[in-house]
């Protein structure tokens, strides 16, 4: 159907004059997917049968297939830096072919925020990001249709809430909802303010802004009620947590949630917007907030056709959540008998496995002349992070009040834990600042280090060698406490084994306690000068203090500064210089922007698909691979295959920075693919980042192993188990086995967004069927695969495998667009080959 014959369409499933009872039945975040479907419907990508299938939304959920068309796309410089490159790279490539590289430009309305990584230890020095940032600087004259943000403004959530979002879009003659998919899983936030966006990661990301829509299944809706009234000392951190294990609990995996009920009328846009963002840890999709009225309205009359979770709000108590997942809340009063639980409990989500004669050990070290003691539960790292879960005004100036109050009655934090401060925008420090809190957080160790993602990344600090030592020689579970999203085992620093998320003022509190394992009900957080024992209770501020000083200080001219600020940009962002071309000047010695090799060889003619002969696991890998396994992340390990790489360009160990930061170097990341300390390989019997090349019986890095197989043209696929690609959704996770040499993954289930990206990468996801794994049909991992890929491919067809004996897998292609991509090579050569004459 022609564009022009899908707008005649528009008329009837013009919603104003809609009267089909189906469309009132329809939940708000299904209503904003309906009006995208009407105004980008051109029969191609997006189709009548996409409309019907969502006013149909209860009869078709979880079944059909629908494409989804948002307003723009948000970027950060972390997934942002290899889309860009991507496109960079797009425009070699045809101007190679003759055609004008000024073609190839964002279709979708894209905003790119700089808000570089942020490696603590290295406070802010931008010069060390230089070449990322001039080559944004290239991006945002180079290209139409994107916004680049300049460096030291904001972090991307929180400039999503502060300027981009428009709540109502314009343009192409149409007034529409504002909606938006972004390159990090906390895109969610801005759903707290009735604008429909989630995560989707860098390939699906290149995809929306080349133009292609994103693909989902129809989801279903669930309801989430709120009653009750929210407790006095409860703060937004503790009722996301609460709603946070509430809706885990109740299994919404891959749904919608709708926010209805007496007790949404209590919560702020902050707090919304806390709640939602937290989505991911919950596993939802979205988590809806519509209009306040509306909402009430619309479920008086439909909530009896939806799923509906209540939830009472005065049942939420001051939790933290930890030691390693953020669904396991534990209420401060019992934290510490939680804590001696978690040392008593097998080694799991819960567990450590001390023994009881070593749960007393206490390790004497030196830290600056002066001699401090670590024991299980000693905290060694806290965070204060407002980028995200704490964008709420309030909580930050909760723990600012309350640095106030402890250093007023004579408390201090010990020097040798890592503290930090990482705002997610100047606005933040702004209110810090004016309502005279920072100086005392500063005294306590929490110095603003920037903005941008830190801690939860892994980009905390080295701990000092003498901490190390201690925690090394009692073998201790050292603890990190920190207001940020992500705390798994490991992420923050290698030997801090036990890590919680708690609220602003929390972190603060458990700092100057030195240690998880306290009662802050019933035991002091320290001794004044005096030798007066200081509970929490004497430093907590009151919610009248809280409201108080926020009403008075979070006021409209932040914003306003704040859109000055990005008028002027930063003095070192004006001050840099770029290339005036329509193509990025490569820099052949540059170790963090390298051409990609996804378009070599791009030409008009597309290979129909071809089998795979002959093809060795490089990886037999069981249940739960995650893409924290598969794509690279945080500090480069010095005896890392990216190390020798960055090594070999005379760097030293102090100049690797973060893989994030070197996103836009494929040799760094191809090299960090499977780098993964926690790599369980099946092939090898241990943990770690090795593989078996077959054909020798070496044990070799991943890297190397997938060179030799590629020196020798010889395919790879990977065995796997359930769940494989669950976590965040990385771009690399696909992009690197591609430049692996990997051609399939056979698994016995996908996380959908890895499989997506799969697909968009030319790699087939192939499945074994119901009842099948690796097991049951008696593979070691060692066999040679040969994979037949039929000319006429269709969705979900059956594939004949062979290792000497058949069997089949199910090829996990959903519709003919992913049939289309695999066959042109994944998306971005199928962009490409569009635009070539």
């Amino acid at each position: 159907m022609s564009f022009n014959a899908c707008y005649e369409e528009r008329r009837y499933f013009n919603p104003q004059k809609l009267s089909d009872v189906r469309y009132e039945k329809l939940p708000f975040c299904m209503r904003v997917l309906l009006e995208s479907t009407i105004r980008k419907c051109d029969g191609f990508y997006i189709k009548t049968d996409d409309v019907s299938s969502i006013l149909d939304w209860q009869k078709q959920q979880n079944q059909a297939e629908v494409a989804f068309s948002p307003a723009r796309v948000l970027l950060q410089d972390f997934t942002g830096i290899p889309a860009m490159v991507d496109l960079a790279a797009m425009r070699d490539a045809l101007a190679k072919q003759g055609v004008d590289p000024n073609l190839v430009n964002p279709r979708c309305p894209t905003d790119l925020i700089v808000d570089h990584s942020l490696q603590i230890d290295y406070k802010m020095e931008l010069i060390r990001n230089k070449e990322r940032l001039q080559f944004f600087k290239w991006c945002s004259k180079a290209f139409k249709n994107i916004n680049v943000v300049p460096p030291d403004i904001n972090t991307v959530h929180q400039l999503n809430l502060e300027y981009l979002c428009q709540v109502v879009q314009e343009g192409e003659g149409f007034i529409y909802p504002d909606s938006v998919v972004g390159t990090d899983s906390h895109t969610t936030m801005i759903n707290g303010l009735g604008i429909l966006g989630w995560g989707v990661g860098g390939i699906e990301s290149e995809a929306v802004m080349l133009g292609q829509p994103v693909s989902l299944t129809l989801p279903q809706v669930i309801g989430c009620k709120l009653v009750g009234t929210i407790n006095p000392l409860a703060t937004s951190i503790d009722i996301v947590l609460g709603i946070t294990k509430h809706l885990r609990q109740a299994g919404i995996g891959g749904k919608f949630v709708e926010f209805f009920g007496p007790g949404v009328q209590q919560l702020s846009a902050s707090d919304r917007t806390t709640i939602a963002n937290m989505c991911p840890e919950y596993n939802a999709t979205v988590s809806f907030f519509p209009v306040d009225d509306i909402t009430l309205q619309h479920f008086k009359h439909t909530s009896t056709d939806h799923t509906v979770i209540e939830m009472n709000l005065s049942s939420i108590v001051p939790h933290v959540s930890g030691p390693k997942r953020p669904q396991d809340r534990v209420a401060v009063t019992c934290m510490k008998e939680d804590f001696i639980n978690c040392l008593n409990e097998k080694v799991g989500f819960k567990g450590f496995h001390i023994s009881k004669e070593k749960q007393a050990t206490r390790v004497p070290f030196l830290h600056e002349g002066a001699e401090y003691n670590l024991a299980h539960g000693s905290v060694v790292i806290a965070a204060v992070i407002s980028c995200t879960n704490n964008c709420n005004p309030s909580v930050m100036l909760a723990a600012g009040l309350l640095a106030k109050k402890a250093v007023e009655a004579g408390l201090m934090v010990k020097p040798y834990i890592r503290t930090s401060l990482v705002p997610g925008s100047g606005t933040v420090t702004h209110y810090l600042n004016t309502s005279g809190v920072l100086p005392y957080l500063r005294k306590l160790g929490f110095e603003v280090v920037g903005y941008g993602c830190a801690t939860c990344v892994g980009n905390t600090a080295p701990l000092p060698e003498s901490v190390v030592d201690a925690i090394k020689q009692g073998d201790l579970v050292a603890c990190g406490v920190l207001s940020g999203n992500r705390h798994l085992e490991g992420r923050l620093c290698d030997c801090v084994r036990a890590n919680y998320l708690a609220s602003p003022p929390l972190v603060v509190a458990y700092a100057i306690a030195g240690t998880v394992s306290i009662n802050l009900e019933t035991e002091p957080l320290g001794v004044n000068s005096e030798g007066k024992d200081v509970y929490l209770r004497d430093i907590w501020p009151s919610k009248e203090e809280v409201n108080h000083t926020e009403e008075n200080i979070v006021i409209a001219s932040m914003f306003k500064e704040l859109r000055s600020r990005m008028e002027k940009g930063s003095t070192f962002w004006n001050s840099l210089e770029s290339a005036e071309s329509a193509l990025f000047p490569w820099d052949p010695k540059s170790t963090y922007i390298r051409c990609p090799s996804f378009f070599s060889k791009l030409s008009k003619e597309v290979c129909t698909p071809q089998s795979i002969e002959g093809a060795y696991p490089l990886l037999f890998l069981g249940d739960k691979v995650t893409t924290d396994h598969i794509s690279p992340a945080g500090s480069i390990a010095r005896v890392s295959a990216a190390a020798k790489y960055l090594q070999s360009k005379r760097l030293t160990p102090r100049e690797f920075n973060s893989y994030g930061a070197r996103r836009g170097n494929d040799a760094v990341m191809t090299r960090g693919t499977f780098a993964s300390i926690k790599l369980q390989n099946r092939l090898i019997g241990k943990t770690g980042p090795k593989t078996l090349h077959i054909p020798s019986g070496q044990t070799l890095d991943v890297f190397e192993a997938a060179e030799r197989y590629q020196r020798d043209g010889v395919p790879l696929i990977i065995l796997a188990g359930k769940e494989y690609g669950s976590g965040s959704s990385r771009d690399w996770a696909a992009k690197g086995p591609y430049l692996l040499g990997v051609r399939a993954v056979i698994a016995e289930s996908f996380e959908k967004i890895h499989r997506n990206h799969l697909v968009g990468m030319g790699i087939a996801p192939l499945q074994f069927l119901p009842g099948q794994n690796a097991d049951s049909l008696e593979l070691c991992g060692k066999e040679r695969f040969t994979i037949n890929i039929p000319q006429e491919l269709i969705p979900r067809q059956q594939l004949i495998t062979s290792t000497g004996k058949s069997f089949s897998v199910m090829a996990l292609f959903e519709n003919d667009m992913d049939v289309a991509f695999f066959r042109h090579g994944g998306i971005l050569k199928y962009v490409a080959r569009s635009l070539l004459p």
